[in-house]
């Protein structure tokens, strides 16, 4: 079987040398490249993605991460654009217009949008939870070093949105959303910048959309919502 792992703190030619010396022991086969920094590994049977990191990281400061992206690259046309990212825009369709019902003018509205978008994306990580784990770690900063992150992350997404539905501690609620989603937007310009073919794991693992400016885009709303609402809530 073949799996590809993604490879953080790469920077030259030894450190493939290093990386393939350290891998080769325990597997058939693997082939380690620097552009794009990945080992692609065949192995007869499963290796535990904690045996293969602990090897990588005796080598240097290497980080292993499972790779959850797709074959194919980011949407270049519109018509592809809306085809790839169809499900995420049903999706922001219907969190946007449920929330019209309640007729509590746009504070009302807001409330409501965060409330259905935290609910509907921690859902969609519960469903594989393990699998989300991996993909986050893939790109954000603190699952990449700490991946038990990647599990609790749903919950607290889970907790926003039960917060907002049920309007509990707005302040609170409105600065931690602020906090989450902006520490979570650091990890995908990161991932962006170093232009790595990854799987954005904003919808768990059901869907396979590319890391690409959508997903910074969906950060930075969900920021700029939270923002407006805290500082509604203040003055």
């Amino acid at each position: 079987m073949q799996q590809i792992y993604t490879i953080s703190g790469m920077h030259c030619g030894a450190c493939v040398a290093k990386l393939t010396k350290a891998l080769e022991p325990l597997v058939t086969t693997v082939k380690v490249t620097l552009s794009p920094p990945q080992a692609v590994v065949t192995s007869d049977k499963p290796i535990p993605l904690k045996t293969l990191h602990d090897a990588a990281a005796s080598a240097g400061a290497y980080k292993l991460a499972l790779y959850m992206g797709t074959d194919q690259p980011a949407p270049a046309t519109a018509a592809g654009w809306l085809k790839t990212y169809r499900p995420l825009l049903l999706i922001a369709a219907y969190l946007a217009i449920i929330p019209l019902a309640s007729g509590g003018g746009l504070h009302g509205w807001m409330t409501g949008f965060m409330a259905g978008f935290f609910l509907v994306f921690s859902f969609f990580k519960l469903l594989d939870l393990d699998g989300f784990a991996d993909a986050y770690a893939s790109y954000d900063l603190l699952a990449r070093r700490w991946k038990p992150y990647g599990y609790i992350y749903p919950f607290l997404e889970l907790g926003l949105g039960l917060a907002y539905a049920f309007q509990l501690a707005p302040v609170a609620t409105h600065v931690a959303a602020l906090v989450l989603m902006g520490f979570s937007s650091l990890g995908v310009i990161a991932a962006l910048r170093e232009k790595r073919p990854i799987r954005c794991a904003c919808l768990g693992t059901v869907l396979n959309l590319p890391m690409t400016t959508v997903t910074l885009v969906e950060d930075v709303l969900m920021m700029a919502m939270a923002l407006a609402m805290l500082l509604f809530f203040t003055h």
